[in-house]
């Protein structure tokens, strides 16, 4: 398997305030919601962590915030690039994936292998209909103590604000018949999953 060169990073550390529970366990169907996220990677990565504070039942490797106090996502990322560093891994870049979006396309996966050399671009966010993806994300580790610098010393929180900051280019993924990057936060978005799932698995969104 080519990996390019990427490690896969789910990142499932949020604390799923608007759900009332880890959203990670939460099934969909025959599958928890990070189960679906999972069985897309696993065939497309050597390696797949995950990034999160809770106990979760899977056999994957499992880190926690290398920066204590639910300081979102950034954190998760900059945990995956140590993580890099300190295993004196090979990788080279970061690709994130939220454990609550179960229907992205695999093409997103390819797009990443793609474009990683293309320029000397060193992030890169999913984009569809006008919106941004930013939790769909490949960050080279060449990033790193820019991405540490800004949370400990200058207190940079939000994805989208820091991105723009480093210089950001977007990869376009479209879709016909359903939101593919459907965010499963409330009870509704879990209804309206198990909608769609349905029809898929009756054939009927092909």
């Amino acid at each position: 398997m080519n990996n390019n060169n990427i490690l896969a990073v789910v990142l499932a550390g949020g604390k799923s305030s608007r759900f009332g529970k880890d959203k990670s366990s939460i099934k969909l169907g025959d599958k928890t919601l990070l189960e679906h996220t999972l069985e897309k990677l696993k065939n497309n990565f050597d390696k797949i962590i995950i990034v999160s504070n809770n106990k979760l039942d899977t056999e994957h490797e499992i880190i926690e915030d290398c920066i204590k106090g639910q300081l979102g996502p950034l954190v998760g990322v900059l945990s995956a690039m140590k993580y890099i560093v300190n295993n004196k891994l090979n990788f080279k870049w970061v690709a994130t994936f939220p454990c609550d979006t179960p229907f992205f396309d695999n093409k997103a996966i390819d797009d990443f292998k793609k474009v990683k050399d293309s320029d000397n671009q060193l992030l890169y966010f999913l984009k569809s209909k006008e919106k941004r993806h930013n939790i769909f994300g490949l960050w080279s580790i060449k990033l790193l103590k820019t991405l540490e610098e800004d949370l400990v010393k200058n207190n940079f929180r939000k994805v989208e604000v820091w991105a723009d900051k480093v210089g950001v280019s977007f990869i376009e993924i479209n879709y016909k018949n359903y939101d593919t990057f459907l965010n499963i936060n409330k009870e509704s978005d879990l209804l309206e999953a198990e909608k769609i799932l349905k029809l898929i698995q009756d054939d009927k969104l092909q």
